[in-house]
């Protein structure tokens, strides 16, 4: 047996990971690759012909099935290539049918099916393969050329804010159209079909949307950011994860996604509760990340991603990594003292979990309220003792489950 005929194919989750994420970004490129081109005249419609379609006048124009990560052999897609050259639904005799891959493959030619139709491995450049950590520089590349054409001036921060903006909007407009099929039982065929996008809808987010104007630049930036790093990291670590890790992951990309921005801000306050948040930190996301992956329990993606034990007391994961429990004490009462939208939110979620720490500890933080700031009187019951104040529980990943499993055991 040949090493190609040998290797196995994880292919139930790098079909969804591409339907959910790698498909979108390859669609969110073509689009703007035509518009480019001075095509104005089309529809992207997601999940219905193909994983992707453009329309024009109502009739299917191009059709893009496009596969993340499956082999780096051309039998590892036979399947899906002569999928591509059926005649069915929309696509007929003559339609023309592109095939998208993430890593550069053994053989490139075209693959005529059974029907006698032909479909084409798209080209990106010199390649015919796009990663997903390098789609989001030739997208950027090909917004900065639009941009040029309009005579906008497109600096850094304006390029990656429309891109944050359109890529957001592709995904959205993927995950409502699951929805609708998955949820509210609308056919998959009828939501993809009411649910296209018009090219003039794609080159307005590109001409008339300003970072400094009507939103908040730094919030969709953020968002961007947190939500780039997971999908890279899940693609990444596809091949060898889990059914039950897959979904937890999944789960935990579509949470940020959906979430709102003022909601992203607090979440990203707790992941580092020591620091005032102003930037989200690559290192912070990956601590963040694995250490959800790392604790056994489900979490609750509400709000804020958190865990409950048997006495239903909130425990919030953490990017903390902790070397000195003193340092660690010092450093967050020195953040709650000039940060009261931390110190609120450690009212309401005072048992954190490390995503590193030697033991677990609990400190008092002498704050009773969170207008304590402002009270000089509630300050003198603090210090007199006369009031209980605020206690905050940092515990490691295996106390945490102890709490945790108990739930599960009752």
């Amino acid at each position: 047996m040949s090493q190609e005929d040998d290797e196995k194919y994880p292919a139930s989750a790098v079909s969804s990971w591409s339907g959910f994420v790698y498909q979108g970004k390859i669609a969110l490129y073509h689009s703007l690759r035509l518009i480019h081109d001075g095509d104005l005249d089309f529809e992207l419609q997601l999940d219905s012909s193909d994983d992707f379609a453009i329309y024009k006048n109502g009739t299917l124009h191009t059709a893009h099935q496009v596969k993340a990560k499956i082999s780096k052999y051309r039998s590892g897609y036979s399947n899906a290539l002569e999928q591509s050259t059926l005649i069915e639904h929309d696509k007929i005799k003559g339609t023309t049918r592109y095939f998208h891959v993430s890593v550069p493959l053994n053989n490139i030619e075209d693959h005529t099916g059974a029907s006698g139709e032909t479909v084409k491995f798209y080209r990106y450049g010199d390649n015919h393969y796009c990663g997903l950590g390098e789609i989001e520089g030739l997208t950027k590349e090909l917004i900065g050329k639009i941009c040029e054409q309009q005579s906008i001036a497109a600096g850094e921060n304006l390029l990656n804010f429309n891109y944050c903006l359109l890529s957001e909007k592709i995904s959205t407009k993927a995950i409502h159209n699951h929805k609708l099929n998955q949820v509210d039982g609308i056919s998959e065929d009828k939501a993809a079909y009411e649910g296209r996008i018009k090219a003039s809808s794609i080159l307005e987010e590109v001409l008339t949307e300003n970072p400094y104007q009507n939103r908040d630049y730094y919030a969709v930036q953020l968002k961007a950011r947190l939500q780039t790093h997971l999908e890279e990291r899940l693609d990444q670590a596809l091949p060898t994860m889990n059914d039950a890790n897959y979904q937890r992951a999944l789960r935990l990309c579509e949470h940020i996604r959906e979430t709102h921005i003022n909601e992203l801000k607090t979440l990203c306050q707790m992941m580092k509760p020591s620091e005032r948040f102003q930037d989200v930190q690559t290192n912070d996301i990956r601590r963040y990340t694995k250490l959800i992956q790392a604790i056994s329990a489900e979490p609750i993606f509400c709000h804020l991603p958190h865990y409950l034990d048997s006495e239903n007391r909130f425990y919030v994961p953490t990017a903390l990594d902790i070397d000195e429990s003193e340092e660690c004490e010092s450093d967050m009462i020195r953040e709650m003292k000039n940060n009261g939208d931390l110190l609120r939110l450690l009212f309401e979620y005072n048992h954190l979990i490390a995503s590193k720490s030697e033991t677990s500890f609990t400190f008092n933080t002498k704050f009773t309220n969170s207008d304590d700031l402002d009270d000089k009187q509630v300050t003198k019951k603090i210090e007199s003792n006369i009031t209980k104040s605020l206690c905050i529980s940092v515990i490691t990943k295996d106390d945490a489950e102890g709490r945790l499993n108990d739930k599960a055991t009752n």
